[in-house]
């Protein structure tokens, strides 16, 4: 009997190779921050034909400094997401944080330092208690917390906080100094330390796990006999303070403060944690691909500099960023059929 026979029924048809449209939503699935660091090297070579000065110690290291308070600020952002939140606020406690700092820099950098967390810890967790208690929607608490902390610091810039727009030298060489012969930047460092803190709070604690829950599904959480309120004010909390973290660490980069200090990056927070993979409905993601996600939009950012592209197209650009990869994410991950 003929070999080939046997290898196939009668009339049975060979399955068709899979589309290009399969085999892409198999890469992101199955692989998604190999995409990534795809994309970013891709990035960074583009970049570098743009501008070849870019591809030296110099210009990676700038790339570095805007990277790490955009990658604190996604970190928050990640978080909140997970849980099926978000903070529009996270910029303006940054900003906050750094007044703060700044006003107390002649008491020195570390009550500096601690103040200006103090003003994340007590904003996030009024985010929190916020939405979690009193069931105020996430865009709209953080939102009026945002116009809260404007109007506060807006006013006290002319009063309690006047003279207040400089930080103390410790906080300018965390924040925009560097070591190893200028090679790395510190605020890299404290990125790098957050990060690892982060990844393993969200992989190896029960409350990464209950972030994850409360984002893809509260009820069962609750039937668990789980304090879901708990859980979200929590999540806000750690997002305040990282969000004064990255605000002390800009004022340190820039070594003044002003009110419009980190307003740039909110758009780019959420962009950078959405690049990564996590869902804005909540329960999907993680903090590894925000990490690449943050990198690059600061090629990015690099990139659209060199090409001469102003502030306003390039929030343009990372809001058409977020949509687009929204729509993709849900697109290629949805089941075919």
């Amino acid at each position: 009997m003929n070999r080939s026979t046997l290898s196939a029924p009668p009339g049975a048809r060979s399955r068709p190779s899979p589309g290009w449209r399969a085999r892409l939503r198999a890469a992101v699935v199955e692989h998604p921050n190999g995409v990534l660091a795809g994309v970013l090297v891709l990035l960074v070579l583009l970049t570098g034909a743009i501008q070849p000065s870019y591809l030296s110690v110099n210009g990676m290291r700038n790339t570095l400094l805007q990277a790490a308070p955009l990658g604190i600020l996604a970190g928050a952002q990640t978080i909140l997401m997970l849980t099926g939140g978000i903070d529009l606020s996270i910029t303006m406690i940054a900003t906050a944080a750094a007044y703060v700092a700044a006003n107390q820099s002649p008491e020195g950098a570390a009550v500096a330092i601690l103040l200006g967390m103090g003003v994340g810890l007590v904003a996030g967790t009024a985010n929190g208690i916020g939405v979690a208690v009193f069931r105020v929607n996430p865009l709209i608490m953080t939102l009026a917390m945002s116009g809260i902390l404007l109007g506060l610091f807006t006013s006290w810039a002319q009063t309690v906080l006047q003279g207040s727009t400089t930080v103390a030298p410790f906080i300018k060489l965390v924040g925009g100094g560097s070591f190893l012969d200028n090679r790395i930047p510190y605020s890299v460092v404290v990125w790098g330390l957050l990060s690892l803190v982060l990844l393993w709070l969200l992989r190896r604690t029960g409350w990464g796990r209950l972030l994850y829950g409360v984002g893809d599904n509260e009820v069962a959480v609750y039937l668990a006999g789980i304090p879901v309120w708990l859980v979200r004010i929590t999540a806000y909390t750690v997002a305040g303070i990282l969000g004064a973290i990255a605000g002390i660490l800009l004022a340190g980069r820039t070594g003044a403060v002003d009110l419009q200090l980190a307003g740039a990056f909110l758009l780019p927070s959420i962009a950078a944690a959405v690049i990564g993979g996590t869902s804005i409905f909540g329960g999907v993601g993680g903090y590894a691909g925000t990490i690449l996600g943050a990198l690059i939009l600061s090629v990015l950012n690099s990139m659209l500099t060199f090409l001469n592209v102003g502030q306003a197209i390039q929030q343009m650009v990372y809001g058409a960023i977020v949509l687009a990869l929204a729509w993709g994410y849900a697109s290629l991950t949805r089941d075919p059929g």
